[in-house]
């Protein structure tokens, strides 16, 4: 036990020696080796021909990374390092529980499969102006805003992703592209300005902005003070996420971009978003979650309502795509709006609640929303345009692409036996169980709709013979095939992502008790404290 300006700091002796036991360094490995690919990458920035293999294989050491932190965390609980020998909660300490651990190896097998399909269509001139970079960049940012355990840090692994996807966004240099950007930008500034001043605020009031310090100490804090300052991270994260209703920019800027980035963007940076909304109010702060509830509850449905609706009205296809994003991050709401105990009163703290489901949705929807853009990105090529109106024809044409669409189109609608069915089943029984019947009805009006949004796509797009109005029973005569090189690089690494949600939603016990785990970790974050080593909180 150590004890350092009123602190009693639990530690292990390895931490307070100073040394640091080789298995404890995949805790920072996911950051740390892409921050130093895209560095080594920018120094071959003359060798083209590298680029794409070294980028590979540093993303193929994260995912080892990852998936050794995510069993080990599994065996033995959370894990914590404070850097430069400082004791916490002065030093900037990276921590991972099932949650972060769970959506890091996610966002790292997804990065790796955008990046092959991204070598079916990417230009050398994209590659010259850092593309693989970018991409590690981005990468780095959203592992650090997963296994930072400092809110500050988390801020600044915010501004990590948004410079690298601003790079992403606009690297092709097309009209559309900087469109986008600013769209997309605009927003996004002004949600950080927001989570920037939240931190203040709450350094001001706690004076600490170690996650697990601040779960200690908020119940000593003024809860009208805090209510404020979790209402801000409320906005400022949900602007993030594109909830209801600042999401407006979601659907104006993610179908610029070549598809490859999209995908990118429409499987995770919304993800982090929730990520941190789920950290902040339900670990760190749950007394201001629960004075919070109706109004996250209230952005839950109309997320869920109205994004449907838009995707319906939608005539380009990725835009169409973007407002399914969006209502995906209503069920994760919905989840973190439920409460962790049933109208009888009995906790739920033991199947991890709403937020169990919410984070076995989140995987689902960076899975499905990653494939379902590439596939788009696979109509798109076929087809010459990006209107529905004049796609069709494409069933006969090519059959493996109908079926990827229509599987990934059943599963972001939630239908058995596919992967997005589990976390809408899981959110809908902590639904039953906590009484918070409102929000089960909008998630089975939001599976219904978005199943009519999809199937209109599909059938525009595949069903029907050709293009729109009097064309349409006429064959498509502007249909090409996919080349060799969009065979092998697209089509391929989008098939074996399909393959993967296929298999989980025909398996999915394991992924199913990782988000139980998560979901116990986030509502009750005893172990995480500990791991921290401030169990005993400030005398």
């Amino acid at each position: 036990m150590a004890e350092t300006a009123g602190y009693n700091i639990d530690l292990p002796p390895a931490m307070i020696e100073g040394a640091t036991a080789i298995a404890d360094w995949t805790l920072v490995w996911p950051v740390a080796l892409p921050l130093f690919g895209a560095a080594v990458l920018l120094m071959a920035r003359k060798h083209p021909h590298v680029q794409a293999p070294l980028a590979l294989a540093v993303i193929a050491a994260v995912i080892a990374s990852c998936v050794t932190l995510m069993l080990r965390i599994a065996d033995t609980g959370p894990v914590a390092m404070t850097m430069g020998n400082w004791l916490p909660p002065f030093g900037i300490s990276f921590t991972a529980d099932m949650l972060s651990a769970l959506f890091a190896v996610t966002s790292s097998v997804l990065a790796l499969v955008v990046l092959l399909f991204a070598q079916s269509e990417i230009e050398p001139r994209e590659v010259r102006y850092g593309f693989h970079q970018f991409l590690l960049l981005l990468l780095a940012g959203i592992n650090g805003s997963f296994l930072t355990g400092d809110l500050f840090n988390l801020y600044v692994w915010f501004e990590v992703m948004l410079i690298a996807s601003f790079g992403l966004l606009v690297i092709g240099g097309r009209r559309i592209q900087l469109d986008g950007a600013v769209k997309y930008g605009f927003l996004n500034f002004i949600g950080t300005t927001i989570f920037l001043m939240a931190v203040g605020l709450l350094y001001g009031t706690l004076g600490t902005l170690n996650m697990a310090d601040i779960a200690v100490n908020a119940s000593r804090a003024d809860p009208t003070t805090l209510t404020a300052i979790a209402a801000l991270f409320l906005l400022g994260f949900g602007i993030k996420a594109a909830a209801f209703p600042v999401n407006a920019w979601l659907p104006a800027s993610y179908h610029t971009p070549d598809p490859a980035v999209s995908a990118l963007f429409a499987g995770l940076l919304t993800k982090v978003g929730v990520y941190a909304l789920i950290r902040v109010l339900v670990a760190l702060l749950p007394a201001m979650r629960i004075e919070l509830d109706m109004v996250i509850a209230i952005l839950a449905i109309g997320t869920l309502l109205l994004a449907p609706l838009g995707a319906l009205a939608e005539t380009n296809l990725r835009r169409a795509l973007g407002f399914i994003v969006i209502g995906g991050i209503g069920a994760m709401f919905a989840g973190i709006a439920m409460s962790v105990t049933t109208s009888s009163g009995n906790a739920l703290a033991g199947e991890g609640g709403g937020i169990g489901g919410a984070a076995v949705y989140a995987v689902h929807s960076m899975m499905t929303m990653t494939a379902f853009y590439l596939t788009a990105g696979l109509v798109e090529r076929m087809t010459g345009t990006t209107d529905t109106r004049y796609m069709g024809g494409l069933y006969g044409a090519n059959a493996p692409v109908s079926i990827l669409f229509i599987v990934l189109a059943f599963s972001a609608s939630g239908l058995p036996p596919f992967l997005g069915f589990w976390p809408k089943l899981t959110l809908v029984r902590a639904g039953l169980d906590a009484a918070e019947y409102w929000l089960v009805a909008a998630l089975l009006v939001n599976a219904f709709l978005t199943t009519i949004a999809c199937a209109r796509l599909w059938s525009h797009i595949f069903w029907r013979n050709g293009r729109e109005a009097d064309q349409t029973e006429q064959p498509n005569d502007r249909l090409k095939p996919l080349s060799a090189r969009a065979l092998r690089w697209g089509l391929a690494p989008t098939i074996v992502l399909v393959l993967a949600i296929v298999g989980l939603g025909l398996w999915p016990s394991a992924l199913i008790e990782y988000g139980r785990l998560a979901g116990v970790g986030i509502t009750a974050p005893d172990a995480y404290i500990e791991a921290v080593g401030l169990a005993g909180g400030a005398q």
